[in-house]
């Protein structure tokens, strides 16, 4: 029975861990099936778990906080998209260069309004989100996966990514279509970082996104770039972080493993899932490409 409700518990755990992973993870899919490199998704992450923090804390609402994180979101996104597609930035380096951005800014930010070293306030367990983070997140897999199929606006974004000739071709504008995508990637990155604010912790805390915008992004590539696929992907990266809160603290033959040993296991089954199956993954035709 005990090993019944381990195995529950690791399921469970799972599914919390992955939810940041899969909003993080459709809106570098949103980007990049319109042709736009996203290596930013860790920067609109930050920018969601702390605004997120920021709202609640100040309004005592989960939901106002969710919305802030979308808000900063949408706001981030559309100033990506601005560099990357307006003024033809490289996307690589104009995405990194966000990421340091917003690593300094944002302790900055908590000192002026907390005077604090760059944590928000806790948010008391009452106005915490319970479960409805991982439901929105199974909810916009699936909405995803049938607009991308059913919509037209959905066969565009492929279009954009795919063939933006052929989509110029009918009278569609590529930049139109590549901005709407880019801003909606930040908004979704974004509520991944709120997940990791309002959802699994208490609080915004430096560096709180661990890296899981660049796990979300090789899920994406694991994925295949495509919604399904790259949700199931985040599940296996969730797992392996449950698997190594699970193991923190366990003796081996009368040895303690290290706890800096058993926190690389996530990284190091990204890194064989990338370089195990990159090569069989086929980015769109048109990622990375000027308009």
């Amino acid at each position: 029975m005990e090993f019944f409700f381990m195995i529950f518990a690791l399921a469970l755990a799972t599914l919390r861990l992955a939810t940041p992973l899969i909003f993080a993870s459709m809106g570098g899919m949103m980007s990049e099936r319109s042709g736009v490199v996203n290596v930013a998704l860790e920067s609109f992450m930050l920018v969601g778990a702390f605004a997120g923090s920021v709202v609640a804390v100040y309004s005592s609402s989960a939901w106002l906080g969710w919305g802030a994180a979308l808000v900063a979101g949408l706001i981030i996104g559309a100033l990506y998209a601005l560099f990357v597609i307006e003024l033809g930035a490289d996307q690589i380096v104009t995405g990194m260069a966000f990421n340091l951005l917003v690593m300094g800014v944002i302790p900055f930010a908590t000192k002026i309004l907390f005077n604090s070293t760059g944590s928000t306030p806790p948010l008391p367990a009452e106005f915490r989100f319970a479960y409805e983070p991982l439901i929105f997140a199974f909810v916009l897999v699936a909405l995803l996966t049938f607009w991308l199929k059913k919509s037209r606006s959905g066969l565009w974004l492929l279009f954009a990514g795919e063939n933006p000739e052929a989509l110029l071709a009918a009278g569609i504008s590529v930049r139109k279509v590549r901005w709407a995508a880019v801003s909606l990637s930040g908004a979704f990155a974004a509520w991944g970082g709120a997940s990791l604010s309002l959802f699994l912790a208490s609080s915004y805390s430096p560096m709180m996104s661990g890296g899981r915008g660049f796990m979300a992004l090789a899920a994406l590539i694991f994925g295949k770039w495509k919604p399904l696929p790259a949700f199931f992907a985040c599940l296996l990266f969730a797992f392996a972080d449950a698997v190594q809160i699970r193991l923190q603290g366990v003796q081996i033959g009368g040895m303690t493993i290290p706890v800096q040993f058993i926190q690389i296991l996530p990284y190091i089954v990204t890194i064989v899932a990338l370089a195990g199956f990159i090569g069989a993954s086929r980015p769109p035709k048109a990622l990375g490409r000027e308009l």
